[in-house]
Order: structure tokens, then sequence, then C-alpha cells
């Protein structure tokens, strides 16, 4: 067991390592301890994905809690947001998960949420706790073990509150390739969706923390590729694919097509919009232009807000919005207490399919038409700030704003650009309203950065 903790174990979002070589069983008990004291918390919740590492990791976690006199629940093996939802639906003081999300096998880390599900972050909470590991703080071993852990189930409790978003006498019987790519996603759509007319082809809902198949993160398009051609050869009229803890959650068309996350976000907006007059909407300074123009034709408004969870959920609560999205694949929702959840956004397009009685192709047509996106493009740079620099000046005449990096905004095509919190490397996101001028933009922009 280790005596010192590594401090780079903890991220903006959460704590995050190699296990055991970073985080180790040692390590989790001090910072289940940090954590109550930190939240000053009676009652939390704790559940764990399927990595080899986590059972060790969570009982220690849950032990360090009990052992600051914190009453813990354990809900075993479960997604994200199947944690969120109990922490807020139980009104609890915090509650953890161990998963590393989509991380390789060999990762393993600790997401935590405060009361009402509010994650705690780089700027208020892991920073905290990293401060008091560090300082060498909970390394004792208390004289009492604390009080017992309840454990509970809670996927059915689970499944009726993501059915309640929707009329499930809406979703039409549709063909559907479902992929959970042996992550969490099997645990919470299983009950769900045994409810619904659909005839379900299957891939990889075997729970294996070792992910045989691929790595389950969808956003990287090698790890898609099977998913979108199961769907054409399956003649599908959808695919719905999940990542690692299941808190993120991916479409594939019917021409086996992925829809990206801005364009999920414009369409669901929409139709928050139509339910709920003059709705307001949160989404991504990275996203399409399709997310305000379809929302404000619906007579919502669209906020354009920072990137990260953290950043939306606190806007998405000053603003009272109903519906929040990010090009990540991330959604979240006003009466999901502001958090995002994996399930609630395929039971929507589900409905989306069936109130519209068209094809997912027939209503993306439109924004595939006219919003040309260049997809997030990485360029790693030896100067960061130089070459943000040097694209001010290059683009000088354009509408610059800097609510998260640099966004440039002309009338028929725009872009952001921003620094990754750990790597050497700038992000592009661009858009313009034709193919060709959408290409010609990308180069002369990535030629700017990588000059």
């Amino acid at each position: 067991m280790s005596q010192s903790v590594d401090a780079s174990i903890f991220k903006a979002y959460d704590v995050r390592g190699l296990a055991p070589g970073q985080l180790d069983e040692e390590t989790a008990r001090r910072i289940g301890r940090a954590f109550v004291d930190y939240l000053k918390a009676k009652r939390v919740v704790v559940g764990r994905d399927a990595r080899a590492s986590s059972p060790g990791l969570a009982a220690a976690f849950m032990a360090g809690c009990a052992s600051e006199g914190c009453e813990v629940v354990d809900i075993g093996i479960v997604g994200t947001d199947m944690m969120y939802f109990f922490a807020a639906s139980q009104d609890l003081d915090g509650g953890a998960i161990v998963t590393a999300s989509h991380n390789p096998k060999e990762y393993n880390g600790i997401k935590m949420v405060r009361k009402g599900a509010l994650a705690l972050s780089g700027d208020a909470g892991i920073k905290e706790i990293r401060e008091a590991l560090v300082a060498g703080r909970f390394a004792d071993t208390p004289a009492a073990a604390g009080p017992a852990v309840a454990r509970r189930t809670i996927r059915e409790e689970y499944a009726r509150h993501c059915l309640s978003f929707i009329d499930a006498r809406r979703v039409r019987p549709l063909k559907v390739v479902l992929d959970t790519g042996n992550g969490m996603g099997a645990l919470g759509a299983e009950p769900i969706l045994k409810t619904l007319p659909l005839e379900q082809v299957r891939m990889y809902f075997d729970v294996d923390g070792t992910f045989p198949n691929h790595p389950a993160d969808p956003l990287v398009e090698e790890n898609r590729r099977e998913i979108m051609e199961r769907v054409v050869a399956e003649k599908a009229d959808l695919g719905i694919a999940w990542d690692g803890d299941a808190d993120r959650c991916f479409f594939i068309d019917d021409e086996g097509q992925f829809v990206p996350g801005d364009f999920v976000t414009a369409l669901l907006g929409e139709a928050f919009c139509r339910k709920e007059p003059g709705a307001r909407i949160v989404y991504d300074v990275r996203a399409s232009r399709a997310v305000n123009d379809l929302v404000s034709a619906a007579g919502g408004t669209a906020l354009m807000h920072r990137v990260g969870h953290a950043f939306i959920k606190r806007r998405m609560r000053d603003e009272g919005a109903v519906f929040g999205g990010e090009v990540s694949g991330h959604f979240y929702f006003r009466e999901n207490w502001f958090a995002d959840n994996g399930m609630i956004p395929a039971l929507l397009i589900l409905e989306l399919l069936g109130l519209r009685g068209q094809k997912l192709s027939q209503i993306l047509s439109a924004l595939r038409a006219k919003y040309h996106l260049s997809g997030e493009i990485n360029s790693k740079v030896a100067d960061v700030e130089g070459a943000m620099r040097r694209l001010e000046e290059r683009f000088e005449d354009g509408r610059i704003t800097r609510l998260d990096g640099l966004s440039v905004d002309y009338d028929d095509w725009h872009f952001n650009v921003r620094s990754s919190n750990t790597e050497p490397l700038l992000r592009l996101n661009l858009e313009a309203y034709s193919a060709s001028e959408m290409e010609r933009r990308r180069d002369e922009v990535l030629g700017v950065i990588r000059a």
C-alpha cells in the first residue's frame, strides 16, 4: 500500500489513474474519509463499474466514509447516471461511483457529487480533497469501523424515472441496434427497453470490465464503426451506443451515419421547446449553429456556455433550463436534477421518431444539407499561447469571444479553439454552410495552428 499520494490523479472533474499503480485501496480509503469530511456528510451512496479493481476500491472508499461516522448505501454495479439518480432522488448528502468511464481497463477512478447530484470539481471539492491527502491527512486508521453499509438494488426505480420523460405509447415498433460495449449501459437499458415495442439487436451486453470487444468510447470513430455497419446490415431503424459508465449516449441513423452530439442537442432542444413554450436550452461553445437556429425557431432561448458538465449544470440551474447538451454526448435534464443521463436521450429520440413519423435520416437531412461540421480536430503544438495569438491576429476581422478558448464568428462560418487541460493540444471545431467552404476554412485554421 502506498504511503504518499500521487497528486496527478486529481483531475478537473474526478479522480482517475492507473490501478493499483496510482490509485490503490489505501488511497481510496483516504479519499472516502476526505470526501465525507469535506461535505460534512451524514449519508451517501456508492456504486461501481465492473473493472477488476472496482470491488476493492469501492469497499475501501466505503470503509473510509463509514469510519468518519457516515451512513453508506451500496448500490453495487451501476452506471454513473444511476448513482446521480439515487443520490438526488433520496436527497442524500453526496454520492460516488468507482469508475474510469471510457478509459482502458488498466485505469480506474472515482466520480463524486454533493447534495442534488452536483459534481465535485477541481474548482470545488476535488481541490480540497487533493490538498488534504497530499498534506498527509486521513492516513491513520480510526479506532471505530463506523456504521454498517446498507445494500440496495435500484434498477427498477431508475427505469421508472427514465420512462417518465416520454409517452411510451408514442414509441413505434422499430428495429434498433444497441451497443453497450460491455459497459454499464446494459444494466440501465435492460429494464427500460423491455417495456417498449422494439426489436432489439444487442451488441456486447455482457458486462465485462476488460472491454474485450472494443474500447467503450463511441465518440472515437473506430469504436463505433461496427455498430454503423450493423445498422446497415440489419436494415435497422436506429443504432444507439453508450460509453463505459453509460452517462453518454450516441446515435446512428437508419443509413448507418453517425449523428453528431450537437445535432442531437438541436433536435431534442427543439422538441422540449414545443412541449414547453419559451424553454431555455444550454449548449456548449463547440456546437453547430443548428442548436440556436432550431431552438429559436421553436420559440425557445438557446444559451451558449463553457464546455464541461460542472459548468453546464451550474448554468442550467441558474437559468432554470429544461435541457442541456454537449457535442461530447452528455445530455442534461432539469427534471433529472440537472444531471446528465444516458438513457433519457435514447427514449426521447425513440419518442421523436414516433411523433414525427419519419426516419431519423429524413429528420436530419435538412441539418446535414445546411450545417457542415469539421468534428473535433486535435493538434499537438509546442507553444499553445503562441498559436492562440496567431489565430487572433489572423482572424481579427471576425467577431471574437473568449467564453471558453477562442471563438471566431463570421456570417457564413465560425470556429472554436480550446486548449486541453492535460496535454499540449489545441482542439478545433469548425462549421460552414457548404462542404467545400468547411474544408477550405478548416485547412486554413489548421495551417495557422500548426505553423
